[in-house]
Parts: C-alpha cells; sequence; structure tokens
C-alpha cells in the first residue's frame, strides 16, 4: 500500500472481490452462461483490468454499451465473446465487424446499416436482435418484430451475418414480485419462439439483469448479464445486502485529510453558510468534490469515516473539497477519510451514500471521476 500514500485521492479495487462475486454469480446461474457488462469503465471501476479478472473467474461473454467500449476492449487484447449494444446512425460498425463483436439490432435502420458494413468488410457481422418486451427504451416493439427477423433471416440466409442471440431487458427486475417481470417474460419467449418458428438458431438466448439473476431463475435462459452486482453492490435493498447474496463490494473510495484546523463557535462552513457551528471544534478538510464525483446532493449528509467515527459532511460539497467537523476531535493532515467500502473497518457503503444523495449506489460508484486514480489490487498487491 506504500504506494498509494501520497494520492490526494484513489479508488481501491479489490479484483480478487470481484472474482468471487463472479462465481458467487455463476453459482446463481448454474446451467447459463456470464456476461460481464464492463460499461461506463466498468462502472467506474476500470474496463481492462475487471474484465480481465472477470474472464480469469469464469465469465465467458463481455459486455458493453457503446462500440468504442467494445473496441478499446480488443484493442487491449482481450479475446472471447464481446457484445456491445447501443448504437447510432453512422457508428463505427465495419470495426466492431471486423473485431469480431457482436453488435446489437433493434430496428431495421441499424439491421441496413450492419448489412452495408459486412458487405464493406467482407465478412458476416454476428448480429444480436434486441426485443422490446416492455421497457420502451431500445429494441423492436413485438409489431415490428416479423419484418425484422424477416430481413436479418433473408441477410443470414445471403451470409451477410449470422443471428447469434436474442435479448431483451428488464424494466423492475429490482422490484421483487412486480407484474411487469412475468409479463415480460411471457412476451420474450413469444417472441424468442417467432423467430426460431422463422429458421433463426441463437447461439444465446437472454434477459436477466443482475437482480434476475439473484432472484428470477426462470429468466436465465442461456445467459446471464451480470453489472452492478459483479461490483459487490446489491441491485436493489428491497432484494436484499450484497452479504445477503454472498456478494462483497469491489470499490473503496479514500481520500488524505488535507487540513485539520481549529474554528470558534458560529463559524460558517463552505458555500452558503448552510452549516455553522455549535461550538469551538476542529475541521478536516477532505480534498474531494464534485469535481472527483462527490454528490452536491450529499451536502451535509454524506457519511465518512475519519478520526475513529463516521461523521457528516459539514456545509455543502464544493467541487474540489468538503468539509467534516469533527467535534473537538485529534487529528493530522495526512490522515485518511474512507467515503465508502466494504465495511470492514466501519466506514459506511455505497449504499448509504446513495441515501444520503437521494439516488443508487450505481450512480455513485460509476460517477467517481477520472481524476480519482483506480488503484487495481489483488489482496494487498497493486495491480498498476
Amino acid at each position: 500500500m506504500n504506494e498509494t500514500a501520497t494520492l490526494r485521492a484513489r479508488a481501491e479495487i479489490d479484483l480478487a472481490a470481484l472474482r468471487a462475486n463472479v462465481r458467487a454469480l455463476r453459482a446463481r446461474a448454474s446451467g447459463a452462461q456470464l456476461m460481464a457488462v464492463v460499461k461506463s469503465d466498468a462502472y467506474g471501476h476500470g474496463a481492462v483490468p475487471c474484465a480481465r479478472a472477470a474472464l480469469e473467474a469464469g465469465a465467458t461473454w463481455l459486455g458493453t454499451a457503446t462500440p468504442q467500449e467494445a473496441l478499446a476492449l480488443r484493442a487491449a487484447g482481450l479475446g472471447g465473446r464481446v457484445m456491445c449494444w447501443l448504437w447510432t446512425p453512422g457508428g463505427p460498425w465495419r470495426e466492431a465487424i471486423e473485431a469480431d463483436i457482436d453488435v446489437s439490432v433493434s430496428g431495421m435502420w441499424a439491421l441496413d446499416e450492419v448489412v452495408a458494413a459486412a458487405t464493406a468488410a467482407g465478412v458476416p457481422a454476428r448480429v444480436q436482435l434486441k426485443a422490446d418486451t416492455g421497457l420502451g427504451r431500445n429494441g423492436c416493439q413485438p409489431a415490428d418484430w416479423p419484418e425484422l427477423v424477416s430481413a436479418a433471416r433473408a441477410a443470414e440466409e445471403a451470409g451477410t451475418l449470422r443471428i447469434t442471440g436474442l435479448w431483451s431487458h428488464f424494466a423492475c427486475a429490482d422490484e421483487p414480485g412486480h407484474p411487469s417481470i412475468a409479463a415480460q417474460l411471457n412476451v420474450f419467449r413469444d417472441m424468442v419462439a417467432y423467430a426460431e418458428k422463422e429458421g433463426v438458431r441463437p447461439e444465446v438466448r437472454h434477459i436477466a439483469n443482475s437482480p434476475a439473476t439473484l432472484t428470477v431463475p426462470e429468466s436465465h435462459f442461456d445467459l446471464v448479464r451480470t453489472g452492478i452486482a459483479m461490483y459487490g453492490i446489491s441491485p436493489s435493498p428491497e432484494l436484499g445486502t450484497p452479504a445477503d447474496f454472498g456478494l462483497r463490494p469491489v470499490m473503496t473510495l479514500v481520500a488524505s485529510v488535507a487540513l485539520v484546523k481549529q474554528v470558534p463557535q458560529g463559524h460558517g462552513i463552505s458555500y452558503g453558510h448552510h452549516y455553522t457551528t455549535a461550538a469551538e471544534t476542529t475541521l478536516a478538510l477532505v480534498p474531494v468534490g464534485y469535481a472527483d464525483g462527490i454528490p452536491r446532493h450529499a451536502s451535509g449528509r454524506g457519511p465518512v469515516l475519519v478520526g475513529g467515527a463516521v461523521r457528516r459532511i459539514a456545509g455543502r460539497v464544493a467541487m474540489d473539497q468538503f468539509v467534516v467537523d469533527l467535534g473537538g476531535a485529534a487529528l493530522a493532515a495526512g490522515a485518511e477519510a474512507v467515503l465508502f467500502g466494504p465495511g470492514d473497518r466501519g466506514e459506511p457503503s455505497a449504499e448509504d451514500w446513495a441515501v444520503a444523495a437521494d439516488t443508487i449506489a450505481y450512480e455513485i460508484v460509476t460517477r467517481i471521476g477520472g481524476r480519482v486514480p483506480r488503484v487495481h489490487l489483488d489482496g494487498e498487491t497493486w495491480r498498476g
């Protein structure tokens, strides 16, 4: 850990915990392959190291949102199956096809561009057809499904592409018992059955995200896509804590206290003076702020383990820093402030920060900015 001692702040990424989480999720999805979703720089954890660790633990697919994210994995030397699903017209279809990346198609415009790119490349595209079974975002509506399937099958017969997957995404799998879960499953089964009746022979059929992987076993089909759960965060507090599912949080966010000073009673703290000291006290300056991804909405509420106790942010979170009232406790500059982690030292969790900021833990870890170095650890070994 000496290598990290001089850093203003760091996000420690426990790759051993990530591998253990992948193994735990694979056990829950027995019989199905596992896709490790590493979009948005692996939810802020570092895409390439996390992807490698997930593959080492038995993941057989990697998933990204954008084609640029998928191409970056290939550029880093990662092989195996990689899928990306968020496309806009004029995207790098040919580059993705030539890199042997599975591309998702939700409508005719995208299929037309895939066919053109595959023809130009002289390489069949690997295409997964996405069905909108009720989420109402990306995906093909049931009414348009026959046209898309027919056109994709014609391109497959012509040797331009291979339909490798049929897939969809849940709207409310993080709400146990929500009626949309069963409804979407029924629609998905019908849309898959139609495509297979028309001659589609997919390698994988998949709809299960993290919460469905944990709680809806009938949704596992051939492949589950695990995102936030892989990083040791529960997709919903209503479903259970990470420990309830045998998962461990992977990211620990730490900063070095920049200044400790005494101030008198009635002293205003940070912009707007929304906090004033109730008595003479000691303040600690923590040198991270909303430019680093610390939510301004957590002003006055965000929890931090510092000086041996969990304390709340005093006043507003600024761009680069915030203040903690130590209540007269002694502390030296350079002491650690732990914003969140797995809880081994009594520190808050990402979920605690989500509550403080009226958001979800997904956003807390994903928003940690590029100014905060990711330090990838295996036990106590730094993999820089």
